[in-house]
């Protein structure tokens, strides 16, 4: 990676890279602060939709860590970016929580049962049989059907849970039709991120924790990545991947002195 150009922008991964089970990993807190000294551009992602901005600031505020809202990007966001730019007002039926519907608000759709444009689906608390339902009904009905995120399951103390991939499964078992994924490991989440932020790909960098999500993404968008060890990957299956990152280190940490 010699001939790269220096790294001026970052985008990292929140969970199991600046956090774990609601505990900041060490050393993110040195590397926020170092970010945030240094002028340089930077976003923290996540593929969780539920949340918006200012939710996962204060969130991860309480963690003391302090990212600014204007530093957040989430899934939701680039789904609603990718709307806008699609179909700029359209409307959408939407299954989600706050982050989801706060985000397409945003950019002026109107979420509605009657003949939407769209079915959006992200995460939620409560996935609803009723909800479910109406989806595929809508979907055979014309609605094209979008996906915040391909993730099969999510962490709970409990154990994993079954998030918006699997339930996206059930509704094209249901319908025949597969969704647009607009989050990790679809590169147009770090696109959309990095243009938020007036950063491009030859002169930023990835951080993530996940081979399959993160470093995939984050090598298609054109960045370096950085694959930490603090998460779900481990250090022999990195192999499994025709695809490697471009640097492995064992957290966080390790990229303090990098920015």
């Amino acid at each position: 990676m010699a001939d790269r150009k220096p790294i001026e922008s970052w985008l990292t991964d929140m969970d199991g890279v600046l956090i774990h089970e609601g505990v900041p990993i060490p050393g993110a807190d040195a590397f926020l602060k170092k970010l945030r000294d240094s002028g340089k551009p930077f976003l923290v992602l996540t593929n969780n939709s539920i949340y918006t901005p200012r939710d996962l600031h204060a969130r991860l505020r309480r963690m003391g860590l302090d990212v600014p809202i204007d530093n957040i990007w989430t899934s939701a966001m680039a789904t609603a970016q990718f709307l806008d730019d699609q179909r700029p007002e359209g409307t959408a039926y939407v299954i989600g929580e706050a982050g989801l519907t706060t985000a397409l608000h945003d950019i002026g759709y109107i979420l509605t049962d009657h003949e939407p444009d769209y079915v959006v689906l992200g995460e939620t608390r409560t996935y609803s049989f009723e909800a479910m339902t109406k989806a595929v009904r809508l979907i055979n009905d014309g609605a094209r059907f979008i996906c915040t995120n391909p993730d099969e399951t999510g962490p709970s103390a409990e154990g994993a849970l079954p998030a918006t991939g699997a339930v996206a499964a059930l509704i094209t078992k249901a319908t025949g039709k597969n969704p647009y994924f607009a989050g990790k490991p679809n590169p147009l989440m770090m696109r959309t991120g990095l243009n938020a932020i007036g950063a491009h790909s030859e002169s930023s960098a990835m951080i993530g924790d996940r081979m399959d999500t993160d470093v995939l993404a984050g090598m298609e968008a054109g960045m370096q990545t950085f694959l930490v060890l603090t998460g779900l990957t481990r250090p022999e299956q990195v192999e499994n991947f025709p695809y490697r990152p471009s640097k492995i280190v064992d957290s966080i940490a390790d990229l303090v002195d990098r920015i």
